[in-house]
């Protein structure tokens, strides 16, 4: 009779260079600070990678912690469909439930996506990001990008009619999508809505603070607005149906794999169009996200051509074409 090993858990914090910098209207960063959780079982090991979001109080100390506290759970044989009770939706449990799918997958010798029993992705544009500065900064990084079909803007607030139409300029043939980070006011939402849809932007990503915004509600909006701060696992959809066009589902909100892609379908069920996103990290972070992309219109996973360099065999890309992920990273 063959041995069962019980199953073993190990996390740690990893850090990545950023290739510059990466500006936002909350701020800048010069490295990706990622943990991972490695869970192992009769010689196998799945692995799954996290980014702590500052934003929602998240720490790359405290989510390390967090995974650690599930050690004995694991050895207990916790099963991902025991860990979405068994943790809070957040940055940790992404973590572990994309290692527990990796293990899966390993174990059943299948690929997650067969798994999961979801569509089989294949290769997607994805969306590169243009970080917040000066509209001169930010036309000169759009030049050094227009050859690429989807562009994803950075904006901050005050002087964002002149950023945006500074790198339309820059890039006249590429699609564009902005992101405010919920710096814009209810003061100036329409004119910078209006300011977008002037040079054609085709969604505006969470003009104004989550929790603070009613006033997309009460406007003709010009043009799609795309929930990301507002919205994090399918207990959130339903509320922001009156308020916007579309969500950003990321996997380090929901808490992992098996609710996003849950959260994909109940947000289809209402009407909402997807994008699926991400923090920025490695390919890891990215792999499990590519199982969404056969439900989203927009697909925002460049989080490793920002970085100086990805880890060992990382996601391939084509230029903005993204490719599925190899067994030998995850899956």
């Amino acid at each position: 009779m063959t041995s069962i090993k019980f199953a073993a858990l190990a996390a740690r914090i990893e850090r990545f260079p950023i290739a510059g910098s990466f500006t936002i209207s909350r701020g800048a960063k010069t490295e990706a600070v990622t943990v991972v959780a490695e869970v192992s079982r009769n010689g196998l090991t799945g692995r799954g990678e996290c980014v702590p979001y500052p934003r929602y109080g998240e720490t790359p100390e405290a989510t390390l912690a967090a995974i650690q506290a599930m050690q004995q759970a694991v050895a207990d044989g916790l099963t991902r469909q025991a860990l979405q009770a068994a943790m809070a939706p957040g940055a940790a449990r992404n973590a572990l439930d994309c290692a527990l799918i990796d293990l899966e997958a390993k174990a059943a010798g299948q690929r997650a996506w067969n798994l999961l029993d979801r569509p089989v992705p294949g290769e997607r544009t994805t969306a590169y990001t243009i970080s917040l500065g000066t509209p001169e900064a930010m036309a000169a990084a759009t030049a050094k990008a227009a050859h690429r079909p989807l562009l994803k803007i950075k904006l901050g607030g005050d002087g964002d009619p002149e950023r945006i139409a500074a790198v339309r300029k820059a890039a006249p043939e590429s699609e564009l999508i902005v992101d405010a980070n919920e710096a814009w006011t209810e003061a100036n939402l329409a004119h910078n809505l209006a300011a977008c849809d002037a040079v054609g932007v085709t969604l505006v990503e969470q003009p104004l603070p989550a929790g603070k915004d009613e006033a997309l509600a009460r406007i003709k909006r010009p043009l799609a607005v795309c929930a990301d701060e507002s919205v994090h696992d399918r207990s959130s959809l339903a509320p922001l149906r009156d308020r916007y066009d579309a969500v950003n589902i990321k996997l380090d909100k929901t808490g992992g794999l098996t609710e996003a892609l849950a959260m994909a379908d109940a947000a289809q069920a209402l009407g909402f169009e997807i994008m699926i996103g991400c923090m920025v990290a490695t390919s890891l972070s990215m792999a499990p996200a590519m199982l969404v992309t056969p439900q989203a219109r927009f697909v925002d996973l460049d989080g490793p051509l920002l970085l100086a360099h990805d880890r060992d065999h990382g996601l391939r890309y084509d230029d903005s074409l993204v490719y599925p992920p190899d067994a030998s990273l995850w899956g």
